[in-house]
C-alpha cells in the first residue's frame, strides 16, 4: 500500500466515521455477524478493488473480504464484485467510503474503456494527463490502465514537458537545445517533450536532439496530418491534444498520431453505480 494511498483512505475515514459511527452503535447489537455483497447496477468496467479491501479491514481487521472480480473487469448489473463477512457495525461504518473509492475508480476505468474503444483498430494509444483529484493520482491512473488507457507523466518530476508557457521565457532554439542537453546529462531516465501549436513551430523543433515527444495542441484533424507526415521514421512520438471527446477522437486517431492525451478520464468520469446489498444477517 502505497504511502500516499494509505494516508487518503486515513484521511477519508476520519473525514467520515469522525469520533464514532452513532447510528451503528446505538442501532446495530455489537454482537450481530453479517455478510454483504457490493454488486454492479449498471455496465462498466472495474477498478479499485483492492483498495475498497483495505478500507473494510482497515475499520476492522477481523473482516473477511473476498474478491471475486479483478481490476479491469467488465461488470453488468447484478455483478458480484465482492463479498465482505464480520460484524455488522463494522462493515456499516466502512461501506460508504469503501463504496466511494471503488465508484469513482470503476468510473474512471469506465471512461477510459470508451475512448479505448472508440480508436480501437487505429493504433493510437489513449494517455490520461494530471488533471487529477488532488491525493488521487495514483488511484486514478491505476483505474486508467484497468480501462485500457496508459499513463502519461505523473507529475513533474518523471518528464519534462515545454509548454508554450515555458517557452516565453527561454531563449530561442539555441537556449532550448542547451536545457535538453543539461537535462538530459543530469537526469538520463527523464524524457522530453515538447509543445507546439504550429507546423513552422514543429519543424523547427525536429531540428533539436533529444526530444522524445511532441505535443500537437489544439490542431484540427488536417494540420495533424500534416505534422504526423512531416515526422521521421526515427523521429519524436506525436501525441495529440485539446478538443478530444468521444465523438472528435477516432477521426484525430486516424491522422496518425500515436498517442492521444484526454483530460476527461479524470476529471469528467462519472461513478459507476455500485451497492452493498446485506444478505443472510444472523
Amino acid at each position: 500500500m502505497d504511502e500516499v494511498v494509505s494516508a487518503l483512505i486515513d484521511l477519508a475515514l476520519v473525514e467520515d466515521v469522525g469520533l464514532g459511527d452513532v447510528t451503528s452503535e446505538y442501532f446495530v447489537p455489537a454482537d450481530r455477524m453479517a455478510r454483504a455483497m457490493v454488486l454492479g447496477k449498471t455496465d462498466g468496467i472495474l477498478a479499485g478493488t483492492e483498495i475498497a479491501k483495505e478500507v473494510f479491514q482497515r475499520v476492522d481487521e477481523e473482516t473477511g473480504v473476498n474478491i471475486l472480480l479483478d481490476d479491469g473487469s467488465h461488470i453488468a448489473p447484478g455483478a458480484i464484485v465482492m463479498e465482505v463477512r464480520g460484524a455488522a457495525r463494522s462493515l456499516l461504518t466502512a461501506e460508504r467510503t469503501a463504496l466511494n473509492f471503488l465508484q469513482r475508480l470503476s468510473g474512471v476505468a469506465t471512461k477510459t474503456a470508451e475512448f479505448v474503444e472508440a480508436v480501437r483498430g487505429t493504433g493510437a494509444v489513449i494517455l490520461d494527463t494530471r488533471k487529477t483529484t488532488p491525493g488521487w493520482r495514483f488511484l486514478q491512473k491505476a483505474a486508467v490502465v484497468s480501462g485500457g488507457g496508459q499513463n502519461h507523466r505523473m507529475g513533474l518530476y518523471d518528464r519534462a514537458m515545454v509548454k508554450d508557457n515555458h517557452l516565453v521565457a527561454e531563449g530561442g532554439l539555441e537556449a532550448l537545445q542547451a536545457g535538453i542537453k543539461e537535462l538530459k546529462e543530469e537526469n538520463p531516465g527523464v524524457q522530453v517533450e515538447l509543445e507546439v501549436d504550429r507546423l513552422e513551430q514543429m519543424e523547427a523543433f525536429l531540428t533539436l536532439e533529444g526530444v522524445d515527444y511532441i505535443l500537437l495542441d489544439n490542431m484540427d484533424n488536417e494540420t495533424l496530418a500534416k505534422a504526423v507526415a512531416m515526422r521521421s521514421e526515427n523521429g519524436p512520438l506525436l501525441e495529440a491534444s485539446g478538443g478530444v471527446n468521444l465523438e472528435t477522437v477516432r477521426g484525430i486517431a486516424e491522422t496518425g498520431v500515436k498517442y492521444i492525451s484526454v483530460g476527461a478520464l479524470t476529471h469528467s468520469a462519472i461513478a459507476l453505480d455500485l451497492s452493498l446489498e446485506f444478505v443472510n444477517v444472523d
